[in-house]
């Protein structure tokens, strides 16, 4: 019990103002405010309020305004009145804790443009497309669509799938080897489950497959990357795993030399071990037709992962993996009966959404903006930053800037004062890999068609002169 009570004065100053505002009459006001004191915290719970006559005065109200607002509150429960011990907050079974507002930053901290890889902007979904799938397979479910379902996924969109990937990526599978996750991180989870580790990966990637892998007790080691891809000629016969993304090294941005794609076959047809292509992006080629996928090359040896996270939104949480028929049955058994999984309607949707023929549309479509994008940065950096150069091949959702060795960290501090967000090459880089050059991730998919030439003005002017 707090004995000391708290007088008018204090209740009115800047520790514990009572805002005596709004609408309805003054005694209504006054618990308005003396509610939001105790729920704030800012009256803890045994606190000794000022008799109702010295409240009045320093109010400026009638006591009986201010003696029929403690009735009240008292009758509610948020005060306690007894004779001889005056009116207290009411002590509670668990303390009100005070609410920490939090402040609104400056302006100035604020992010306005965000040129962070990785996100497609979601104004460029294709609602209607999607909706008239929709109801097409809703209209044509059938009834076990809406029971428990299979661990492998719709039928309907395995097969879908199948056929989309034979004809767009060069991937040789039956639908029957296919299960459906609910996005990449997911399908990465469940080849840990399964193979265990150590698992090789590139120098260069994403952080979080990284420790998601070891959240699984799967160890990681960093193949070098270059310009033609991850150095696979350092695997070793202890490894159970490697993870590439072949089309288009994340974040580097090089495809995976042809001897190097033919020698990590080599490599898991003489040790045994999985080659676990990454397929994030593959669609996205802007300067020739994409490159096919390396499963084609030994669908027994080569699991390609895949999702809709980056063609049309990561919302949807469906992803897929395309395994070798020995690993079938073992990743539908880590997957399990009640394992999470993607809706089956979404999954419904988005088979007819593939077979309509909208899902190519929509590549297309994507394809052409992101050049279109990619093509704007290219001529802002030779027009401002003309020693700036872009790294990699034209394809994906991002580019690397090559920096002036030393300046990665400032120019990223700088962009953020130009209300850019904007991440450093170096935060992709295997914590046990050697240090690498200063670099820029600049991912140009995200901004509103109308906020892209000015996320770029301030690009530019964040970045280091000549």
């Amino acid at each position: 019990m707090i004995d000391s009570w708290v007088n008018s004065a204090e209740v009115l100053g800047s520790d514990l103002p009572l805002a005596l505002s709004g609408t309805g009459n003054r005694r209504a006001v006054l618990m308005r405010a003396l509610r939001e004191a105790v729920r704030s915290g800012r009256l803890a719970p045994g606190t000794r309020l000022p008799p109702y006559r010295s409240l009045a005065v320093d109010l400026g109200l009638a006591r009986n305004t201010v003696a029929d607002a403690y009735a009240e509150l008292v009758a509610e429960g948020w005060l306690t009145a007894r004779q001889g011990s005056g009116t207290r907050v009411a002590e509670r079974a668990a303390p009100v804790t005070p609410v920490h507002r939090q402040r609104t930053p400056p302006r100035s901290a604020r992010p306005v443009h965000d040129l962070v890889q990785g996100k497609p902007d979601p104004s460029v979904f294709p609602r209607t497309a999607w909706l008239a799938s929709a109801r097409r397979a809703l209209t044509e479910a059938p009834h076990d669509a809406f029971g428990p379902g299979d661990p492998r996924g719709r039928p309907e969109l395995r097969r879908a799938l199948a056929g989309y990937l034979a004809r767009v990526r060069g991937v040789r599978t039956a639908p029957e080897r296919l299960v459906l996750c609910s996005g990449a991180a997911h399908g990465l989870r469940l080849l840990a489950d399964v193979l265990g580790g150590p698992w090789a990966v590139e120098a260069y990637g994403l952080p979080f497959h990284r420790e998601l892998l070891s959240g699984r007790g799967v160890g990681t080691r960093p193949l070098p990357v270059d310009e033609h891809g991850a150095r696979v000629d350092g695997l070793r016969g202890t490894d159970r795993a490697v993870l590439l993304t072949a089309a288009h090294q994340f974040p580097t941005g090089g495809p995976l030399h042809p001897e190097r794609r033919a020698a990590v076959v080599d490599w898991a047809r003489t040790s045994g071990g999985v080659v676990v292509e990454d397929d994030y992006d593959g669609e996205f080629r802007y300067d020739r037709q994409p490159v096919g996928a390396v499963q084609g090359l030994d669908p027994e040896h080569v699991v390609l992962l895949g999702s809709v996270s980056k063609s049309l939104s990561p919302a949807l949480r469906i992803g897929w993996l395309v395994l070798p028929e020995r690993l079938v049955e073992d990743v539908v058994s880590a997957k399990g009966e009640r394992e999470q999984w993607s809706s089956a309607t979404d999954q419904l949707t988005l088979a007819d959404f593939v077979e309509s023929g909208s899902y190519d549309r929509q590549v297309r479509r994507m394809r052409q903006r992101h050049r279109r994008r990619r093509d704007q940065l290219v001529a802002a950096l030779a027009e401002r930053a003309p020693s700036v150069r872009v790294s990699g091949i034209a394809a994906g959702l991002h580019a690397v800037l090559e920096l002036p060795p030393g300046t990665e960290h400032s120019v990223v501090r700088a962009a953020a004062w130009q209300g850019l967000a904007v991440e450093g090459l170096s935060g992709y880089l295997h914590p046990a890999a050697g240090p690498g050059p200063d670099g820029l991730v600049v991912g140009y998919s995200t901004p509103a068609e109308h906020a892209y030439p000015a996320a770029l003005d301030a690009l530019c002017r964040a970045l280091p002169p000549e």
